[in-house]
């Protein structure tokens, strides 16, 4: 997971990601929107590709690229279950949610 983090902590990366969320795109046209060189794009949608949140399929002289749609869903998965105060910490967690929810009084 924490790849799939480290590869959207780039503002390039994270403008293509928006902008495969709507459709696939050919890499001319993710490159029409963006202020950078076709070799800086190839980098950045390697990283896209390599980390499982992007598919790329070749069609000739192109390359299109889209959304993993279970990657993305994981990321989701992610967040959903970190803000629903759920605790993922493991048996032995002395976290104050853990302790309470155990019948244990929380440490002060």
């Amino acid at each position: 997971m924490s790849d799939k983090f480290k590869a959207l902590s780039d503002p390039n990366r994270l403008a293509v990601f928006a902008l495969l969320s709507c459709c696939e795109l050919c890499a001319c046209d993710i490159l029409k929107q963006l202020d950078i060189h076709q070799t800086t794009l190839s980098h950045h949608m390697k990283i896209l590709v390599d980390c499982g949140l992007v598919h790329a399929r070749r069609c000739g002289k192109c390359t299109y690229y889209a959304l993993k749609h279970n990657a993305v869903r994981e990321c989701e998965a992610f967040f959903t279950a970190a803000l629903s105060k759920a605790c993922h910490c493991g048996p032995n967690c002395s976290c104050p949610h853990c302790i309470n929810h155990a019948g244990k009084e929380t440490a002060t």
